[in-house]
């Protein structure tokens, strides 16, 4: 998300292309922007102070987190530890979303992925 929002050099040719279509709906997870901002807090990451702002300016849609989609991150085959990581792979499973991620790990699970880098 941060690459997109910043247009990231560092965001594949492929990501940046399906990001930016606008025949794709792209979704912002509430567990992405938690992650920012407590990365942001522990003085890890730099981000836009106005998150929220930023996201809707690019025109991407919001996806919160239900309870449906913790359980699922609940009962994941443990290949991942990350629980932000393990949210939006339960995200992308339950609602059929493609996951753009650098993280190899993630394409261990039954999930669409495309790569970010």
């Amino acid at each position: 998300m941060l690459w997109a929002l910043a247009d990231d050099p560092a965001l594949s040719s492929e990501s940046r292309a399906a990001v930016t279509d606008p025949d794709n709906e792209v979704y912002v997870s509430a567990a992405s922007a938690w992650e920012v901002e407590i990365k942001r807090a522990l003085g890890k990451l730099e981000a836009p102070d106005e998150l929220l702002t930023a996201i809707a300016a690019t025109g991407f849609d919001t996806l919160p987190i239900t309870p449906e989609h913790a359980v699922e991150a609940g009962r994941l085959p443990p290949h991942h530890y990350d629980p932000f990581d393990r949210l939006l792979v339960a995200q992308g499973r339950l609602e059929q979303l493609v996951v753009v991620t650098r993280d190899p790990e993630i394409s261990r699970y039954e999930v669409s992925t495309l790569r970010a880098s």
